[in-house]
């Protein structure tokens, strides 16, 4: 580790931070290309029926796309097992980059569902292995921690959000003007590209990512050896079950498979906080700060499902019903552009949101951790009602204006500046200190449920009952907003089981 701080401190720079963040910046904001680029096209192509998508049901697009995002998270924590205990956060970036490339290629060329499928198969095990280390990296760059550290995270989120941005703008311009395979396809040529600059300057990384970290003892051949069989005994089944559908001899319907995922993942979630409490021999006050992580979760999972409507049913919105031309330049808006708009209002408004709780808190005026979730839920719901408007209009037989749209991603953006930057901050500062990796994965767990859940709720949009449509979004503001409101309510006692953590 020593060797570590002295190459942080006194190698090649990169505005004012180790050379080796440079390297990491960019690898990442391709990786986040690619996420997000995807993420913008993927219901829009499995549900179009005009130039070479799928042609599913709304229902079934949008159910694969929430498997598709809830997988991304979920699969972070066997990623970050597998660089801890068997090979090292840097080579866990490598080869899952290698992964999402070959992933998007498969998209590229995959004319039928099971090359498709195939594809996402293979993204999300790569996201799983290089979103959880990349960020590991980066703080061993910085082994002395401080103020240092968090600005060099900051310039790190920007590459994140730059990426967030560029992917929708590129691969929805492609998607419109030249079809879905070369979108599909620019995602896999610039993660090679972000591969090639990774391996090219790695030598600025110093000793980052090197490390296999021992939490069990004496780190021993044996345990490597059932890592691997482990490891190996996991692919191996996702590969069998790839076959036997690929052959039909399994036959999965998505919307069930959805489905049945939720359900699990909710009972994981309510059997791991049972064992907690009655099982885990935690204190009072454990016992008092693992009801504020409980609160934390379900508030995490309830914003999610409401966010990531943006890939599903917003998109949707968006595409059909939404009025796209600029006449002045006989130029229409691709669809996926409205995706790059977090990114936009993140990089715009995460500065000033910072600077208020600052100085909120010179005055003794913060918000507590679980105020901020039920104001992020409250800014999230009142976003929808843009959507009400939107859809009123569509009902009336009219197309929609895009400024509907944009005033409804200024909002949500609003609410994930109040809750997500304290989210896992706070769930691993309540947990008790034996149980602060479990905490994180926890975490990981409550995004992974809510991502699901926008994909099922996104199906249960009758897109084709144009009348009904004000309702439904109505009914997520009524929903959102009144569960916000309930947080808001409940903070007060809820903070006072924190025990003094601010």
């Amino acid at each position: 580790m020593h060797a570590a701080s002295g190459y942080a401190a006194s190698g090649p720079q990169f505005l004012g931070h180790p050379r080796g963040l440079a390297t990491l910046f960019f690898t990442e904001m391709w990786e986040r290309f690619t996420y997000y680029g995807m993420r913008a096209l993927l219901v829009l192509f499995l549900a179009d029926t005009a130039r070479g998508g799928f042609g599913l049901e709304d229902k079934i697009a949008t159910a694969i796309y929430g498997l598709y995002i809830s997988a991304s998270y979920i699969l972070c924590l066997p990623g970050g097992w597998i660089a801890d205990r068997l090979i090292g956060a840097r080579r866990a970036v490598w080869h899952g980059g290698i992964l999402i490339a070959i992933g998007n290629a498969l998209l590229a060329i995959g004319s039928s569902t099971p090359t498709f499928y195939g594809g996402l198969m293979v993204i999300v095990c790569g996201v799983g292995l290089l979103k959880p280390n990349v960020s590991t990296m980066v703080a061993d760059l910085y082994p002395e921690g401080g103020g240092r550290r968090d600005a060099g995270f900051t310039i790190f989120y920007m590459g994140i959000n730059l990426g967030a941005f560029l992917g929708p703008i590129i691969t929805g311009l492609l998607a419109q003007h030249y079809g879905w395979r070369p979108a599909f396809a620019a995602g896999s040529i610039l993660m090679i590209a972000g591969l090639i600059q990774y391996r090219a300057f790695q030598h600025h990384l110093g000793e980052a990512g090197l490390r296999i970290s021992d939490a069990h003892g004496t780190h021993t051949a044996v345990a490597t050896r059932r890592g691997w069989l482990t490891v190996g005994a996991l692919a191996a089944g996702l590969v069998l079950v790839y076959l036997l559908v690929l052959t039909g001899v399994v036959r999965i319907d998505p919307l069930t498979l959805a489905q049945t995922a939720g359900v699990l993942l909710a009972v994981i979630a309510i059997g791991y906080f049972a064992y907690m409490f009655l099982f885990a021999g935690l204190n009072g006050v454990e016992r008092k700060r693992m009801l504020v992580i409980l609160f934390l979760f379900v508030g995490c999972a309830l914003f999610w499902a409401g966010f990531e409507q943006t890939g599903a049913s917003l998109n949707l919105f968006a595409e059909r019903y939404v009025d796209r031309t600029i006449d002045a330049f006989d130029f229409v808006i691709p669809t996926a552009w409205f995706q790059s708009l977090n990114a936009v209002f993140i990089l715009i408004f995460a500065t000033p949101f910072s600077m208020l709780w600052v100085a909120l808190a010179k005055r003794n005026l913060d918000p507590s951790a679980p105020a901020k979730f039920g104001l992020g839920l409250v800014l999230l719901g009142l976003g929808f009602l843009f959507m009400v408007a939107a859809a009123s209009i569509v009902a009336r037989g009219e197309q929609a204006m895009p400024y509907l749209l944009v005033l409804t991603y200024l909002l949500h953006t609003y609410g994930e500046l109040c809750l997500s930057p304290v989210g896992l901050s706070y769930v691993t500062k309540l947990a008790p200190s034996r149980f602060v990796s479990q905490m994180m994965g926890v975490w990981f767990l409550a995004t992974s449920v809510g991502n699901l859940s926008a994909g099922l709720l996104s199906g249960m949009f009758e897109t084709d009952n144009l009348a009904a449509m004000p309702a439904q979004f109505m009914n997520f503001v009524y929903f959102i907003v009144g569960a916000g409101v309930l947080l808001l309510l409940l903070s007060r006692p809820v903070k006072k089981l924190m025990g003094g953590i601010k």
